[in-house]
Formats: C-alpha cells, structure tokens, sequence
C-alpha cells in the first residue's frame, strides 16, 4: 500500500448546509441584492505591493487548523507588516454565524466558505467579485463553477471533495471480476449481480453488493447519476427544473432497481464501517473514507482500491469541497485576496493538502505534493476532471432536502419511479429558484 492519506470527516461536513432559516429570514426582511439586479459586481483589483494590516480569517472545524495557521505564518514572514488572525468556527453553527455577519455587517475580512453555501451568501450580497487574475483554468472546472452565482465567481475554490467507487479485491475476485469492476453502468451492475450471488457463499461475510445512501445526503450521490445519462435537473437557461426529462426517470430506476434487487441495503448503517467489515463489496464515498480503512484497518490496505463512478452518457461526479470569500465588508480586503492568492498558490495548497488530507482545488497541486505517490488517488483526480457543481440557486438546499426525502420512498419502496418524478417536478417548482 503506498502512502494514504489520513483524512478528517470534512467531506460529509463540508456539504452539509444546515436549514437555510436565518437566511431565509433575512433575505425576506430585504437583506441581499435586490431581484432585479441585473448588474454582474466587476472584478475585484488587488493593489501591488505587499500585504499590510490586520486580516481576519474564519475557518471551518471544531478546532484550529493547525496546518493553515502555519501557513498563515509564511504568509506574515513574506508580508511583514500584516498580522493574520484565524478563527475556527464549528461547521454545525458556521451557517448561522455567516449568514447573520454578513446581514449585520460585521463580518471578518475571509472566510471558508462550503461550496453549496456560494450562491445563497452571494445573493444576499455577502462576497466581493473574484479578482480576474485568478485564472479558471487552474482549477478544476467543477470547483471553479461552485463559486459562480450569476456567472460572476465570487469566491476562490481552496478544497475539493468528490466521491468515487471503492471496492474489495478478495470480494470481488471471488465474484470472477478481473481487475476493477466495469467502468460502465451496464456493466457495472452486471459486477454487482456477480458479487451478490456469492454472498453467503463463496464470500460468507458478504450481504450485500453495494450500499447507496438512503435519507440524509442522499442526493450527493444520485445527482451524477442524472448528468451521468446526460441529463440534469435544472435548465440555467429556462431557470426551470427537469425532473420530469428521460434521463432523470433512468437514474431514478438504476436507485430503485439495486434495493429491489437486494444489491443494497436500505438501512441507514454505517456504509464505511460495513465496507471495513467485509458486508459490502463496493461503497461510493470521498476520500475520507479511504484515510479511515487505513487507521482503522491498516491490515486491509492490499484488498481494497478505488475507480471512478461509472459512465453512462458520459463521465460525471459532483464537485463538493470549500471555496475561499472575501466580504463586501472586509476591513482589509487587500490583505484579503492577498493571502487567498498565497493559500492558492500549487505548492503552499499541495502542504496544506498533505498536511491534511484534504484534496487540493487547484490541478497543479496534484502533481507538487505527495498524491501522486498514492495510485488510489487517481480515481479522485480522474473523477474531479469530470465533476460539475449542483445548480447555483439560492433555494438548492430546500430543493436537496426534498431529492433526499423522495429517494428515501424509492428505497423503502414506499414510492415508485414514476410517483418520486412527479413528486420532484412539483416541489421543485413551488419551492422555485430565489433570486
């Protein structure tokens, strides 16, 4: 096993978005830009010189982040006259703490930002346009779309976040599977049938093929399965959602098909723990999960590795991870986007990466620090060339939280394809877009 990365529970933390009621709230009371702005905010300009002054940061997490306070330091012996001061704010209250700074005004000058929260604190007129000389191209394309409400970036991405398919060498071998599984979704749950049928037998531990998510978060994992078939769930252009379109009615079927044909269970168990514990043969998941087999079960590091999604139309997955945001009213903007252009250089994001675990936003860093020496980090790399992000309207979480409680029927049984289609078309549309 070559090196591992030892990773945190970012990836569920850092997609998670907690009810959007302050928010909410806020943007009824007349909070944000106004809905007929139909101005884009200019790009930012950074002066030259070298940073000067106070800069206050929040970071996310439960405690400080050691590995960016070290950068942080770099960064001050660089600038000698800026001090940077960074702030860890718990995930479960970051939402809330956002959203009403930047309602009252009182914001810190940057910010982590989780990526599904962009578009909801841009409406409300919480971030400065990016400067234009962060360059798209040196991002991951889906990464770079995360910080976009409107067409105008407003943020700069730092971490990535995607899931890819892990899956057992002993389990699958004794399936007859050469290899990985298929790359493709035909044959991919030809694989499973395979690996199911020796459930109990061949592998006596094994009970299951798979595990999908069912309930919270569920969508993270069914959404590129739509763009999968080439289809989506939302047309930009129209602003209208396509939940009735043939390529969802697919995904939806390929979600229901694997509980109804026991490939999955339907349980709310720990899919990771069940992977580690040989009950299932394969798990969609983010990297964490592979840092957390080999902590917890470094015996286990030659049977398992990691392949991209499987195709359908095309390539897909989803872009996840945090984006970095300068407030419209930071104190200090300058030292601001200066650090951020320091925090996203390749080489200091490939330390913080290493440092970390986390995945680097940045294509470059991938071959500046020590990822390419983990070959079952190549399925994340492959994958995140190919990740989109979900769409950018302020109403996406209510929007996630009705995907996540209709999948929840389909996998229960207690909706069919048709019905969960129908029932997604009709929240989606009265829920709306926002502003």
């Amino acid at each position: 096993m070559r090196t591992t990365r030892h990773t945190t529970r970012h990836t569920t933390r850092t997609l998670r978005i907690a009810c959007a009621t302050v928010a909410a709230a806020l943007l009824a009371t007349g909070c944000g830009r106004s809905d007929d702005s139909s101005t884009a905010d200019a790009p930012t300009k950074i002066s030259s010189g070298k940073a000067k002054g106070k800069l206050v940061m929040w970071s996310m997490g439960d405690k400080a982040d050691k590995p960016l306070q070290e950068l942080a330091k770099e960064f001050e012996q660089q600038n000698p006259d800026v001090s940077v001061q960074i702030t860890a704010v718990p995930w479960d209250a970051a939402h809330e703490k956002l959203t009403t700074s930047i309602a009252g005004g009182n914001t810190p000058d940057l910010s982590l930002i989780g990526s599904t929260w962009m578009a909801e604190m841009a409406s409300m007129d919480g971030f400065q346009a990016t400067p234009a000389s962060f360059e798209s191209s040196a991002f991951f394309p889906g990464q770079w779309d995360t910080t976009k409400y409107k067409d105008t970036p407003y943020g700069v991405p730092f971490t990535a976040d995607t899931s890819v398919i892990y899956y057992r060498t002993d389990i699958t071998t004794k399936a007859g599977i050469k290899g990985a599984p298929a790359a493709d979704w035909d044959g991919y749950l030809k694989d499973l049938k395979a690996i199911q049928a020796t459930a109990g037998k061949q592998s006596p531990k094994l009970r299951h093929a798979t595990q999908l998510q069912t309930g919270f978060n569920s969508w993270l994992f069914w959404l590129p399965l739509v763009w999968q078939q080439g289809g989506d769930i939302y047309d930009a252009d129209t602003k209208k959602f396509t939940f009735d379109s043939p390529e969802v009615t697919t995904a939806l079927e390929t979600y229901s098909d694997i509980f109804k044909d026991g490939l999955s269970p339907n349980d709310k168990t720990d899919s990771g723990q069940n992977f580690q514990n040989g009950l299932i043969g394969t798990v969609q998941q983010g990297a964490s999960t592979g840092g957390n087999l080999h902590l917890n079960a470094p015996e286990l590091d030659s049977k398992w590795k990691t392949m991209p999604l499987p195709q359908g139309e095309q390539a897909a997955g989803l872009a996840g991870g945090s984006d970095l945001a300068v407030f419209k009213d930071a104190k200090n903007a300058d030292a601001a986007w200066k650090f951020v252009q320091f925090l996203t250089d390749a080489k200091n994001l490939a330390e913080y990466a290493d440092a970390t675990g986390n995945l680097p936003a940045v294509v470059q860093s991938w071959s500046e620090g020590k990822l390419s020496e983990n070959e079952e980090m190549d399925a994340f790399e492959a994958q995140l060339k190919v990740t989109k992000a979900p769409p950018a309207i302020t109403t996406w979480q209510q929007i996630a939280d009705a995907v996540d409680g209709e999948l929840e029927k389909l996998a229960y049984g207690k909706a069919t394809v048709a019905e969960t289609q129908k029932t997604l078309q009709s929240k989606a549309t009265s829920i709306g877009t926002g502003r």
